[in-house]
This record gives structure tokens, C-alpha cells and sequence, in this order.
């Protein structure tokens, strides 16, 4: 199974804020440059993170991003699941239907392989994620900063 570009972003950024000082907090284009990735994909991700409730945005002076309690404790399966969205691994139904539909075995074993997939993630949280060796590496991380 393949995560989408989306997915990725909202993981990397959810890990990125785990280890971000609360007395520092972080902005949407500071996390993009951070992961060397388009502002513009990367505030999708926030947007979507923030109706998840798994990350708050501040506005102004002292504003930033910051993770939630449900964010830093969130299983890893269920944000996968809430970003990827409910698609099935194959299309069976799409246009054109594909002719094996009724009597194909492929569709029930992709799904079963899916939920295994996000099981093996539930029991893992954010803050799992970025034990070491991976926090310091992402506290590490600097943008491509323009001059």
C-alpha cells in the first residue's frame, strides 16, 4: 500500500511539531521549509490537521502551530485512516467497472491486507514516532530559507 503525497505531509508535520518547544512555536511555512516541501501543500495538511483537532494555529505575534494532547497521543492507524480517506486499495467499481467484479477474489484479499496494514499502525502513536533517533533529526531540521 502507498500512502498519498497529502498523508505524508500531515504525518511529517504532526512529527515535526512533537518536538517543538511549546515557547517556540512554529509556522505553517517554517514546517514546509523544515521538510522542503511547497507552502501550499503543506497548509493543506495543517488545514486538515486542525479540523482533525490533532494541531492548533495561532495567528498573529507569538502565534504558530502547536499539537494537541489528542495529537501527540493519536494512533498513527487512526490519522492515516483520517487522511487517506475510506478508498479502497483498487477501483473495482470506477468507470468503466472492471469486468472481474462479481467474481473476483483480488478486492476481498486488498481490503483484508488494508485493515492489517492499519492495524499494524493503531498501536503506535505520534509520540512513539519521534523517540530517538528520529526527534533530534527533526529538530535538526532547517528550511531552505531565501536570502
Amino acid at each position: 500500500m502507498r500512502l498519498t503525497k497529502f498523508t505524508d505531509l500531515g504525518l511529517r508535520a504532526v512529527m515535526r511539531l512533537a518536538v517543538t518547544e511549546q515557547a517556540e512555536p512554529l509556522t505553517t511555512r517554517e514546517v514546509a521549509e523544515a521538510m522542503d516541501v511547497p507552502y501550499a501543500h503543506m497548509a493543506k495538511a495543517v488545514t486538515r490537521l486542525q479540523h482533525l483537532g490533532v494541531l492548533e494555529a495561532r495567528r498573529g505575534r507569538g502565534g504558530g502551530l502547536e499539537l494537541t494532547g489528542l495529537g501527540r497521543q493519536a494512533s498513527v492507524g487512526w490519522l492515516v485512516r483520517e487522511l487517506e480517506g475510506v478508498e479502497e486499495v483498487v477501483a473495482c467499481d470506477g468507470d468503466p467497472p472492471c469486468p472481474l467484479r462479481g467474481a473476483c477474489r483480488l478486492r476481498g484479499a486488498l481490503r483484508q491486507a488494508q485493515e492489517v496494514f492499519y492495524a499494524t499502525l493503531d498501536p503506535l502513536t505520534v509520540a512513539d514516532l519521534v523517540t530517538p533517533p528520529t526527534g533530534p533529526v527533526l529538530v535538526g531540521l532547517v528550511g531552505h530559507r531565501p536570502e
